[in-house]
């Protein structure tokens, strides 16, 4: 570790006199050689390099999204060239020159705070052997060597031995207590931002091997941490922990107000968008309005978390427009292929009735099919004997007196047969 801190000597100058400035600041307020005053400097410079390198962050979680876009193309290239590894790598650069995306991009927040990292380390190692180092003179590394957090010296480490810790005026078990706690917690809070970014941020709809090695990834750098934070100086693990918390921080802004497509974290950003654009019936920040132009720009390549988000506000009769506004329109649903249509009334199913009252019903439309019966046939009895007419007196009286065939039998014309001459029968053959 020495050995690589040794490369980044150039940039301790730097890294000292902003320790040294915050220092100035602190030391007026805690006293110069208090463990706050030392402390605090360390927490303010990783603010500060932090807050420079929020572009990096920004280009991070883009390339990180591009990359998560690209999984699905990046897995039928591994299955067509599963056997010519050449041809596969051939083929994964231009899927990433076409997308202009760099699978490095992911790692440039790291990468760049590295340098500060290992230079505070070169500083700290410094304070530790009673070298004056950067901006740092024999009075400042007095003051250094005297402040202590929670009862460690910032140049202690958890393998130091005791008379070394006895040298820095501090006791090995109160060493060895403070370093732990702040490894576990440093440990703790990269396994929480891995965590979050796996079980929050990714769409869950492709499964990918990235997606295993991200898992993998979420268990292998907190033991990483634990392992080389037993040769950390408290002042380093105070740097790095409080990069941590950064980090998480800063992660959870992120996976709150712009989540991954697909993913959890935008299923609850949508849930919360619809009862905020319902209640208030228009999208109020730059943000809002970024996000639904986005999912109405999707049109059928929406996911469902997004097209329950469009159905919510066409069912209270608001409508997303394209650029990112909402307006008050007719309720609709959206149909298959990605457009609002009007939704037809709900047909409403008749009450089911009880027993008694289907008899009941029953009974009621017998009684007025016989009284309508009853009507139809009033007319023809209603006239008298007397209001016949007269010719239809004697066809009535004929009518009488015809006789009736015999036995009961009916005639040709009744029985079915046809009128009119018959064809005479074939003779039969004997």
């Amino acid at each position: 570790m020495d050995t690589i801190a040794s490369l980044f000597s150039f940039i301790t100058t730097p890294v000292s006199w902003v320790i040294v400035q915050f220092h100035s600041v602190y030391g007026k307020v805690f006293g110069p050689d208090t463990g706050w005053a030392w402390g605090l400097s360390i927490v303010s410079l990783v603010i500060l390099i932090r807050i420079c390198l929020i572009p990096l962050f920004v280009k991070q979680i883009k390339a990180t999204r591009a990359m998560q876009t690209l999984q699905p193309e990046m897995k039928k290239i591994q299955e067509r060239y599963k056997n010519d590894k050449q041809r596969q790598s051939e083929e994964m650069m231009k899927l990433y020159k076409e997308s202009g995306t760099n699978p490095l991009s992911s790692c440039l927040p790291i990468l760049a705070q590295s340098p500060f990292f290992f230079a505070l380390y070169h500083v700290l190692n410094g304070i530790a052997t009673g070298k004056t180092i950067g901006v740092i003179n024999d009075s400042l590394l007095a003051s250094a060597r005297n402040a202590h957090i929670f009862g460690a010296p910032l140049a202690a480490k958890f393998t130091d031995g005791s008379s070394k810790v006895a040298a820095l005026g501090a006791t090995l078990t109160d060493v060895r207590v403070v370093t732990a706690i702040m490894i576990v917690m440093m440990s703790a809070s990269q396994f929480y931002t891995q965590r979050q970014l796996m079980t929050k941020n990714v769409d869950t709809t492709v499964k990918t091997p990235f997606m295993q090695q991200q898992k993998m990834l979420m268990y292998v750098f907190p033991v990483m941490f634990a392992i080389f934070g037993i040769n950390f100086p408290v002042g380093v693990l105070v740097y790095w922990l409080t990069t941590n918390v950064w980090t998480m921080g800063q992660q959870m802004y992120v996976i709150r107000n712009n989540p991954t497509p697909g993913s959890k974290a935008q299923a609850a950003y949508l849930e919360r968008l619809t009862k905020h654009v319902t209640h208030h019936e228009k999208t109020r920040s730059r943000g809002e309005k970024a996000i639904v132009k986005a999912i109405v720009s999707k049109g059928r390549d929406r996911n469902e978390f997004e097209r329950k988000f469009i159905n919510s506000l066409t069912k209270v009769g608001l409508v997303a427009q394209a650029d990112g506004t909402v307006v008050k329109g007719e309720a609709a649903v959206e149909s298959e292929d990605g457009t609002p249509t009007t939704a037809a009334p709900r047909r409403q199913q008749p009450k089911r009735q009880t027993k008694s009252q289907r008899q009941s019903t029953a009974a009621k439309s017998a009684d007025d099919s016989a009284d309508n019966t009853a009507d139809d046939a009033e007319p023809k009895t209603s006239l008298s004997k007397s209001d016949e007419p007269e010719d239809a007196k004697p066809a009535a009286a004929a009518k009488k007196a015809a006789p009736k065939p015999a036995g009961g039998t009916r005639s040709k014309a009744q029985s079915g047969q046809r009128k009119g001459p018959q064809r005479p029968k074939s003779p039969s053959k004997k």
